[in-house]
């Protein structure tokens, strides 16, 4: 699918683009540009650049392979696999930004109901629910004065 992409583009399917794709398709849940070079870095002593691995996954984004994921920080975009996976829910601590996925059926029958109510046919979605933590909430009451 990736190469057919590239070559519609113009573009070619390089030994770093064929290392970054392996990553991506080895990474579950979420992740950003930093943390994929990183963990490429630490497996493999790959040598791809940064500006390598961010011009990919625009590509990966653009061909369908990959979705950006906003959470709170709007200045890093994480990522998820969106071809071939189940779509991942999550909850998001509002302190900390601390996250973690969600597994809810309810929320697919929800999607599915809402879709074909109004004659649609879902293919996917995004579920995140934002929230305080019981850590951040707890840090919290320690932080603050007695009355």
């Amino acid at each position: 699918m990736f190469r057919r992409y590239l070559k519609a583009q113009s573009l070619r399917y390089t030994a770093e683009r064929a290392d970054i794709l392996a990553a991506v398709m080895e990474t579950d849940g979420l992740f950003d540009a930093d943390s994929l070079l990183m963990e490429m870095r630490g497996q493999n002593s790959s040598d791809v650049s940064k500006a390598t691995v961010y011009r990919t996954l625009r590509l990966l984004q653009d061909a369908g392979i990959i979705m950006p994921f906003m959470l709170l920080d709007a200045k890093v975009t994480h990522y998820q696999l969106a071809y071939g996976r189940r779509p991942s829910d999550y909850i998001v601590c509002m302190q900390t930004g601390r996250f973690e996925p969600i597994d809810c059926d309810e929320v697919v029958r929800l999607r599915n109901r809402l879709a074909e109510e109004r004659g649609w046919q879902a293919v996917g979605h995004r579920f995140v629910v934002y929230g305080v933590s019981p850590e951040a909430a707890s840090d919290a009451s320690l932080e603050s004065p007695a009355q």
